[in-house]
């Protein structure tokens, strides 16, 4: 098996990566396993850095 240390998420369609996101903040929220929210929080960022929008708009587009 091929070894790895970062996955590309270029082919990830917007409704997938909005169900990723809402599934890390349920989840982060219904075991309060904080794990999760940092995670969700950390990949809103960093997207909505590179799109270079505010992280409110990026998942306004998401949601779109």
């Amino acid at each position: 098996m091929e070894q790895f240390d970062r996955i590309s998420i270029e082919e990830i369609s917007k409704k997938d990566m909005l169900m990723i996101i809402k599934a890390l903040e349920y989840t982060g929220e219904n075991t309060k396993i904080a794990s999760f929210i940092n995670l969700k929080d950390s990949i809103v960022k960093q997207l909505s850095e590179l799109a270079d929008t505010t992280e409110e708009e990026f998942l306004l587009y998401l949601q779109k």
